[in-house]
């Protein structure tokens, strides 16, 4: 329940937002757990001082070549099996250019319309009901560096610009705009990162930036069909300020329909301290990025055996899991959500047997090393 006190309280009432439909659509960026960046060899470990973990490819430097990593193709393979998706036999990078201080090369090496990844989807449970959430396409490119806006004592005037994190290989996956509400968009976010660390491509630790979500937010009238304007909403740094935020954008965007007014389509921000969306700027289509083929990277071509040789090493995902614990073993859904939270317990459960699972449930709980016993 909203808070009366709260921004979305004050925007619209529950009667007046329950006559519109959401329509959620999310663009997650995960961050895979490569040893090197994605085009060159410069190490990916967090935390080093500023702008040492650099090179020419990744800095951008004139004349610099780009090589692309097995390693991070594998890691994006393994995301798309993992999310039932059609790996492509062939996919092509693409330039996609725009100007921002942390880009050096003054465009991202990403994928355009031919991803190496399509077609997916993923199941969430919400309030007992199952939904089937489409993914649209699992893609590949190199992320930019970092703008710092504060900690400096001249933070005031001058922003800081460090550049270890790019080149960092990422995985975009984007959904179809399936979601009706924030609790929906909130469970897949779980549900995602949860297969994400099953599969051992990222650890998803937000507060490093290894798993950022924008949202693509929109509403329409209960039985209406046609999809209204959507917002995309940015800075969503946390699964509860994304709930907050979409909660906020919902409110704000019936609010301008009630008052007779027209939705624009734009980036907005969403503030955690205010509780509130702001507008950023106009929302950017694909034909301002400029897409065009990287000239310097060949397309990429996926056997059919490299393909189902990474399929063979996949680990059993945590929805069959679940299921299989509470029909092979008996145990209540709650217990059975708890045990493959995690992949180790789930792992380290089924090695010491079913008979001990009160047990091993009780001692993690106390948390026990229950290996020593």
């Amino acid at each position: 329940m909203v808070p009366m006190s709260s921004p979305v309280a004050e925007l619209a009432s529950p009667a007046v937002i329950a006559k519109y439909e959401p329509v959620v659509g999310l663009e997650v960026h995960v961050q895979l757990a490569t040893a090197s960046k994605i085009f060159c060899g410069c190490p990916t470990v967090f935390g080093a001082p500023p702008n040492t973990n650099v090179c020419p490819v990744c800095l951008g430097l004139p004349g610099a070549l780009p090589v692309l990593s097995r390693e991070a193709v594998e890691m994006v393979m393994r995301v798309g099996i993992a999310l039932n998706c059609t790996i492509r036999p062939l996919s092509r990078f693409a330039r996609k250019n725009y100007f921002y201080p942390d880009l050096p090369k003054g465009y991202q090496i990403s994928q355009y319309d031919e991803p190496i990844a399509e077609h997916g989807w993923v199941d969430i449970i919400v309030d007992g009901a199952r939904k089937r959430i489409g993914i649209t396409r699992v893609h590949m490119e190199d992320d930019a560096g970092k703008s710092v806006h504060e900690g400096f004592s001249d933070s005031g005037r001058y922003s800081y610009v460090d550049l270890n994190r790019s080149g960092t290989p990422l995985a975009e996956i984007v959904t179809e705009p399936d979601m009706r509400s924030s609790d929906e968009a909130y469970a897949f976010l779980i549900e995602l990162k949860q297969i994400m660390q099953f599969v051992e491509v990222s650890a998803c630790d937000m507060e490093k930036g290894q798993l950022r979500c924008d949202a693509n937010v929109s509403v329409r009238l209960k039985g209406a069909e046609k999809f209204g304007t959507k917002a995309e909403v940015k800075n969503l740094n946390s699964f509860r300020f994304l709930k907050m935020a979409l909660d906020y954008e919902i409110a704000r965007q019936v609010a301008v329909i009630e008052s007779g007014g027209r939705v624009e389509q734009e980036t907005r921000l969403y503030d955690p301290d205010r509780g509130e969306t702001s507008g950023m700027r106009s929302r950017e289509q694909a034909p301002d990025y400029r897409y065009f083929p990287e000239p310097d990277l060949v397309p990429l071509r996926i056997s059919e055996e490299w393909r189902e040789r990474v399929r063979a090493a996949m680990p059993e995902m945590p929805s069959k899991k679940r299921a299989r614990f509470v029909a092979d073993y008996k145990l209540a859904e709650y217990d059975a959500d708890w045990l493959t939270a995690n992949r180790a317990v789930s792992e380290y459960f089924e090695e010491v047997g079913s008979v001990n699972a009160r047990w091993i449930y009780s001692c993690t709980l106390v948390k026990l090393d229950c290996s020593k016993f």
